[in-house]
């Protein structure tokens, strides 16, 4: 999260933002009470030093800390207001204030007063900044003196009412600063305990990537903590609650004017320590061919040994290292117990590398060992660091044998170690198979990418698994496309469209155990939700991520590149490929001309960089040529499934590293900068101006355009819009589309 702060280029107050409060520090009347004019005060802005938040959630009712550390550089004593605003729709039962040690009375302001206030420092400083938390009530109190030199320590502590949905609770904790950031925080922590009566399942965290560590049924902890973290959106969490064993939360985002909404669904067992696990078949493949010697090998062993005594009780297992030829244990998956435990830990000991890579016979022993009419789930870790060099080495082929052997209880995990291996191949294995990749670069540990691969799938509990939507809802463009199996402590995340409104049944199937199973659930589909903006941003990563698979793997055709560029335009999804596609869709819509120059959303800001085009194109030969080994084609992998499997917006960013490039004046800028998502879609700063995703789709269409001048009183009229404060706090001069015509506010 970032050092909130903001310099405002004028004589008037100016405005510190942080994560959670901000202070105004007021003209410098105490140093010169003589000082009428505030024309000649240096303003600046107070440092924050860290910002520490801890949260007790005990069902619907949450009591948030709030500890802030800010301090005075400057030689001056200083006046100010904190101010923290209120996440909106909540409901406050109770605060208190606590500044340098003593405690303090704050005022808590509704929405209205609170708005008239953000009014008044958007008119005096002429910058929208606060229009970020502009609806939100707020907390307030006088802060004198603030001393030079000084920390200012801040501690507040609320308790509030959280919002509960479709069985599903809703935090949220204001953030959202980073356009106004100066520079990143020092330190920033999150501690989250969830307690309730009601079983807890989901616990999802759409905006930050954090660890959710599970105490029992009813009871868990979520962490963060970081250092110069972008502090681009809210924290927001989600928690699903329900008493069947298998919880399933929706949340969903609507907007009336497009017919088709987005949700995002979970799937979640919770955890118990009674939980039935499903007994599982597993074999182990391992590559001991001539470029595994050395620390690889070593490695590979020490996971494969935390993996054999990481078995649960009734599970049957095999081991298939190969080289030259393949080799099995038992020839068939045998019971785990003690004696067969002791053979295996030995028979990894024995492992040496020699020899080629038979990819063919590994699959065909390890395919094999499964028992005739099992109806158990089959899994198969394949470690390989090569392409296939013996025996059938045909990719075609070897998919065949894969899709002729392979059963509905089949899956194939891959885990790709280095960079010379057929990237296409596994890739294709693990979508034929229901399963997902990994790759272990040179520079990671493979013991450690196997045993994290190993804790969250070795305990199975739903397979198989089928979602039905009753006839109320019209589903569409459903991604994951395969659903994955449900294992002990995790969830599966589900995102798409939908068609439709009111109360429908949704229907879960699976097996367990090899016994079908189903699940049902009432769900209430909303006419018009658009609170949730994170969710069609989430969901046009997935459709980007799977539809860049689709062009890596089988090659591009026009429809596909030309979706590819609609979704990552619209919803900012910037990858070095993507980025490619948008400036060459550009290119060619400058040239017709369909879209206005200062209506494109990447050409404009390029411009004066001829060469990122150039830079960006040695990117994309990995799917314009289809590469299947290297580097770029493991870390294009990589990224498309990460895109394709994001459940925050942290995963959306994929590839930022290689945007970077020099503009005339020398400096260094970057592709992925600049970019936020409004109202379920993108908006882009070109040249100081933001310009809306929608502006560069539109083609031909001449729409009513209405210009408004920044801090006027159109301006502050156009504000009683709810839908139009989202753009307008991003900046003086922006462009968007309402109401199907175009508002431009300018400066």
């Amino acid at each position: 999260m970032k050092n909130i702060f903001l310099v405002l280029l004028f004589c008037l107050p100016t405005v510190a933002l942080y994560a959670g409060g901000f202070i105004i520090v007021m003209p410098d009347k105490h140093n010169n009470p003589n000082q009428h004019s505030t024309s000649n005060v240096n303003l600046f802005p107070l440092e924050s030093r860290s910002t520490q938040v801890e949260t007790k959630i005990h069902c619907r009712t949450a009591t948030t800390t709030i500890k802030q550390v800010f301090y005075n550089n400057s030689n001056r004593q200083l006046e100010g207001y904190f101010l923290f605003p209120v996440p909106k729709d909540v409901v406050i039962s109770k605060f208190s204030m606590d500044i340098n040690g003593v405690k303090h009375q704050a005022e808590l302001l509704d929405a209205q007063k609170a708005k008239k206030i953000y009014e008044e420092i958007v008119r005096r400083s002429k910058d929208p900044a606060l229009l970020e938390y502009y609806g939100n009530g707020m907390f307030r109190v006088r802060i004198f003196p603030i001393l030079p030199q000084k920390e200012q320590k801040i501690e507040l502590t609320y308790t509030e009412t959280l919002e509960k949905d479709n069985n599903t609770l809703a935090y949220t904790f204001p953030m959202n600063t980073k356009k106004h950031a100066a520079k990143a925080m020092n330190q920033v922590s999150f501690k989250i305990d969830i307690t309730c009566q009601d079983k807890l399942k989901t616990i999802y965290c759409p905006t930050h990537t954090v660890e959710v560590i599970r105490k029992g049924a009813n009871e868990a902890t979520g962490g963060f903590e970081a250092e110069k973290v972008e502090q681009d959106r809210d924290f927001q969490l989600y928690i699903g609650l329900d008493n069947a064993n298998l919880g399933l939360s929706v949340l969903n985002y609507k907007d009336q004017k497009d017919a088709n909404g987005y949700f995002f669904m979970n799937l979640s067992p919770g955890f118990d320590a009674k939980q039935k696990v499903v007994s599982k078949d597993i074999v182990f493949v391992m590559d001991k061919s001539g470029s595994m010697a050395g620390e690889k090998l070593d490695q590979a062993k020490k996971a494969l040994r935390f993996c054999i005594e990481n078995l649960n009780e009734g599970d049957r297992f095999e081991i298939v290292p190969f080289s030259t030829e393949a080799s099995a244990l038992f020839g068939k998956v045998s019971p785990y117990n003690k004696e067969n435990k002791a053979k295996a830990v030995a028979f990894i000991e024995d492992i040496d590398p020699i020899g080629g890579t038979n990819i063919g016979e590994a699959l065909d022993l390890a395919l094999a060992a499964q028992h005739e009419e099992s109806k158990r789930p089959f899994l198969v870790v394949f470690m390989t660091d090569g392409k296939p060099t013996i025996g059938d080495t045909n990719e075609e082929e070897l998919l065949k044998q894969v899709n002729t052997s392979n059963q509905n209880n089949v899956r194939i995990f891959t885990f790709g170690i280095g960079t010379n291996l057929n990237t296409h191949l596994l890739d294709k294995i693990t979508a034929a198979t229901k399963a997902y990749r990994t790759y272990v670069l040179p520079d990671e540990d493979i013991e450690v990418k196997v045993s994290d691969f190993y804790t969250k799938v070795s305990s199975p509990i739903l397979t198989d698994i089928k979602v039905t939507f009753d006839k109320g809802v019209r589903v569409s463009e459903v991604y994951d496309k395969q659903i994955p199996d449900l294992f002990k402590g995790g969830s599966i995340s589900l995102l798409g469209r939908y068609k439709g409104e009111g109360e429908s049944k949704v229907t879960v199937s699976g097996l367990v155990n090899g016994e079908k199973r189903t699940f049902e659930y009432n769900i209430n589909w909303k006419k018009q939700e658009t609170k949730l903006d994170f969710i069609p941003s989430l969901w046009a990563s997935r459709a980007v991520g799977y539809l860049l698979d689709q062009i890596r793997l089988q090659g591009e055709n026009e429809e596909l590149v030309k979706e590819v560029t609609r979704l990552a335009k619209k919803h900012g999804i910037i990858t070095p490929y993507t980025s490619y596609l948008i400036l060459e869709d550009e290119a060619i819509t400058a040239r017709q001309p369909n879209v206005r120059l200062e209506n494109q959303v990447l050409r404009p800001r390029t411009l004066n960089a001829p060469t990122i085009a150039e830079d960006l194109e040695e990117e994309v030969a990995v799917f314009k040529k289809r590469e299947k080994s290297g580097k770029k084609s493991v870390r294009a992998s990589k990224e498309s499934q990460a895109l394709n499997r994001a459940d925050n917006l942290g995963a959306t960013k994929q590839g930022e590293e290689r945007l970077d490039y020099l503009d005339q004046e020398g400096a260094t800028r970057n592709l992925g900068d600049d970019i936020v998502n409004v109202q379920g879609r993108a908006i882009y700063q070109n040249n100081n101006e933001w310009v809306d995703a929608n502006l560069s789709l539109i083609e031909n269409q001449k729409l009513k355009t209405n210009r408004v001048q920044f801090n006027s009183t159109a301006y502050f009229k156009l504000l009683e819009n709810e839908e139009a404060v989202a753009f307008l706090k991003l900046g003086r001069n922006v462009r968007f589309v309402m109401n199907n015509e175009v508002y431009e506010v300018y400066n």
